[in-house]
């Protein structure tokens, strides 16, 4: 698996994403920039310039027409995904840490920080698709502040006018974003803070990775936690392989206490686990610094992941990956 390896970021990546087709691949890091890639090979189709600090956060919508991003200059701004235009910006009193659209489109998430004596608040934004986008609604529709620790991660449910939040806790929660009620929680779903937290295809469980060396897979109804896996070193994603029973999980030490570790020590490899067996599987090497972010192909044909070092590594799957027998000579059928 020969990486491809995309340069187009001066600082650490934050977060990347395929599209839904996965021909696209973006990405966002500390730098003010959002980068969009050709995923089979690595060509930078175009950048989203425009925003003033870090960016944090971004997600792209089912038809690839319209790209959301939180920043930290306070903004969550709307991008038209085609001609990179910055379409209309919406502007808080702190920084957007996490921003994800609804399976439909029609509305988008996003999580503002808590500081400066502004609470942590959860916000959700009707999307109107009409025209050509710059027409949105400044007011978000539904508006409340979580109780207790902050959250850090959250996406929308199959369940209509439900989000899972993953927080600083380490608790994972269930609210209905109309009343602003916590309906379901689970303080000890991990130790500590919740770095990531991606959903599977249908909805129905995601994975969520966390400072305290382990990655859960949790049913989105119940919470219950369904798989755990648990490795020596702090992770910052998780990500579901589509069609395959694999986890990939990324991380790695603080970048400060790296200086006194090697590469080896430093554990800066992404880890495929057996999403079933809960055994690690292989590791694939690479990264000059901590893993941040970690997206799988939609098709599962290939992955990415970004790193402290300002690089993304997009790796083709082998034929021999995609032809082994992860359950034996058992076929399931999908």
């Amino acid at each position: 698996m020969r990486p491809i390896l995309l340069q187009g970021h001066e600082r650490s990546l934050t977060q990347i994403k395929f599209n839904a087709e996965g021909d696209l691949l973006f990405s966002c890091s500390k730098d003010n920039i959002i980068n969009v890639w050709y995923s089979h090979n690595g060509e930078r189709l175009g950048t989203y310039e425009g925003g003033n600090g870090s960016v944090w956060t971004i997600d792209v919508d089912s038809e690839s027409r319209f790209m959301v991003s939180g920043a930290a200059d306070n903004t969550m701004r709307l991008w038209s995904v085609q001609t990179g235009k910055c379409l209309y910006t919406w502007e808080f009193p702190t920084a957007v840490k996490r921003v994800a659209f609804k399976d439909d489109d029609s509305q988008v998430v996003c999580i503002t920080e808590q500081r400066m004596g502004h609470q942590c608040a959860i916000r959700v934004f009707n999307i109107n698709r009409e025209g050509d986008g710059t027409n949105q609604s400044k007011e978000p529709l539904y508006m409340f502040n979580p109780i207790g620790s902050k959250a850090t991660v959250c996406a929308f449910t199959p369940t209509p006018n439900v989000i899972i939040t993953g927080h600083e806790s380490g608790k994972v929660a269930l609210f209905n974003v109309k009343t602003g009620e916590e309906i379901d929680n689970n303080e000890r779903a991990h130790g500590d803070v919740v770095t990531d937290l991606q959903m599977s295809k249908d909805g129905t469980y995601c994975i969520t990775s966390s400072k305290d060396k382990s990655a859960r897979i949790h049913d989105t109804k119940n919470l219950m936690v369904i798989k755990t896996y648990t490795t020596e070193t702090p992770l910052n994603s998780a990500a579901l392989a589509p069609d395959r029973p694999y986890v990939l999980l990324g991380g790695g030490q603080e970048a400060m206490s790296v200086t006194t570790t090697s590469l080896r020590q430093g554990k800066f490899e992404t880890r495929f686990w057996h999403k079933v067996f809960e055994e690690e599987v292989g590791r694939v090497k690479g990264h000059f610094g901590p893993i941040n972010t970690i997206a799988v192909h939609p098709q599962g044909t290939c992955y990415a992941s970004g790193g402290e070092d300002g690089f993304v590594r997009v790796h083709h799957f082998d034929d021999s990956y995609l032809k082994a027998k992860p359950y034996g000579d058992l076929e399931i059928a999908d």
